[in-house]
């Protein structure tokens, strides 16, 4: 099991769309029983909160159903995962400080390793919930690239399991 959480500073736009659209991939490849996949905040302005409307109506209409209720991460969730992707350098910084040495080996920015390595845009300042699709879909699809090339034993042992 491989388990990947998302992160963004209040857990009501950006991470809870990338953990929605990631375990829609995920599922449509049929690797659902290879992952658990969570998102989190570092903050904890939004915590108790459900995902924003207009981030769960950009959702609806990519055809990505699904609740989320917002929670700050803590370092006991760092040690429990095994990629940590945030969406901008304020996050990764932040992750950076709570992880400390022992964990920053698990801590990514999501579009790192996409061809356009960049931060996922703020809709909660842009108000533009389709450029962040956009960039979380491709930071997810190339994430997903990466782990099934780094973890395909994993993966394949889930898959005869």
């Amino acid at each position: 099991m491989i388990n990947v959480a998302f992160v963004c500073l209040g857990n009501i736009c950006r991470s809870p769309m990338a953990e929605l659209i990631f375990k829609n991939m995920i599922e449509e490849r049929e690797l659902s029983s290879s992952f658990n996949v969570t998102s989190f905040g570092t903050s904890d302005c939004e915590e108790g909160n459900p995902i924003y409307p207009p981030a769960k109506k950009t959702l609806i209409m990519h055809g990505i159903a699904g609740n989320h209720i917002a929670k700050q991460i803590s370092l006991f969730d760092i040690k429990n995962n095994d990629f940590i992707l945030c969406m901008d350098n304020s996050n990764y910084y932040n992750l950076l400080q709570l992880a400390g040495e022992s964990y920053a080996h698990k801590v990514f920015k999501l579009c790192s390793l996409t061809d356009n390595p960049r931060d996922v845009a703020d809709p909660w300042y842009t108000r533009d919930f389709e450029r962040a699709f956009a960039d979380i879909s491709d930071g997810c699809r190339a994430f997903l690239e990466f782990v099934l090339k780094d973890r395909a034993e994993a993966i394949n042992y889930d898959k005869r399991h």
